[in-house]
């Protein structure tokens, strides 16, 4: 991805005008598949100032495939009274150097911390291994699973590295679920299971944080599921998953 910013001088009887032509431009913005995201933001200590932030897939896309696109001549109809009040118009590419802050609590932290992951996995495997239809799959579980998959999901949710520390991380977790052949239904039973420990344990019941601790469940389980197959073959480097606040990882596992 590349991030270009364009800055804006625009008068101040003009700002109004100015920020009603960009919502009519982000219509067809938007709809442009090369377009990630796009942001207009106005300066607090000069109002006539402007800064469109706009996430591209390349610089390629943005330069060739969207300018010359079906979107292009709705978008540039909109903006073009106001491109001799541009003072900067630059491709960026983001460095390594970025993270949250702290203003927002992790979902580690929102959950309660290390000891409710605890709770909830051991209450979960107690469930499990009774259940006539994932308990096959755990027969001969290590006593001290119930704890590992705490530590995995405590560093997940944005706690500390553990598992990474000291069970390896993502390439041991992958390594786990090789050859299971786990089914469709046997996953759906394990979701719902936890779901109900989750319950009984007390992690918190809002919609923000039960949705996106739903989200990652999904997504770690349909992996699991797939990477169990006999002829899977999956990436069995990749970092470790970190799940926010209805946010996936930002990277796609390559072979």
């Amino acid at each position: 991805m590349i991030v270009e910013y364009i800055r804006y001088r625009v008068p101040a009887d003009g700002a109004e005008a100015f920020e009603a032509a960009y919502a009519r431009a982000a219509v067809p913005l938007a709809a442009a598949p090369q377009c990630v995201d796009y942001e207009l933001s106005r300066c607090v200590d000069e109002p006539g100032a402007y800064i469109l932030r706009i996430v591209w897939t390349s610089a390629k896309d943005h330069l060739e495939v969207f300018r010359g696109g079906e979107h292009f001549t709705a978008f540039f109809t909109e903006i073009q009274p106001y491109v001799e009040q541009i003072e900067e118009m630059r491709h960026y590419e983001r460095t390594a150097v970025r993270g949250p802050g702290s203003s927002v609590p992790t979902m580690y932290e929102w959950a309660g911390g290390s000891e409710a992951f605890e709770r909830l996995t051991e209450v979960f495997y107690s469930k499990v291994v009774e259940d006539e239809l994932v308990g096959p799959l755990f027969a001969h579980m290590d006593p001290g699973h119930p704890r590992y998959v705490a530590m995995w999901l405590a560093e997940v949710f944005g706690g500390p590295n553990s598992y990474s520390e000291q069970r390896g991380g993502y390439h041991h977790m992958i390594r786990q679920h090789l050859g299971k052949g786990i089914q469709e239904p046997q996953r759906r039973r394990w979701v719902s299971l936890l779901m109900d420990a989750a319950d009984e344990v007390g992690l918190p019941g809002d919609p923000e944080f039960r949705s996106a601790f739903a989200a990652y469940i999904e997504w770690g389980t349909r992996l699991a599921l797939g990477n169990s197959q006999t002829d899977a073959q999956p990436a069995l480097e990749a970092p470790m998953p970190h799940w926010g606040w209805g946010v996936a990882p930002p990277y796609i596992p390559k072979g």
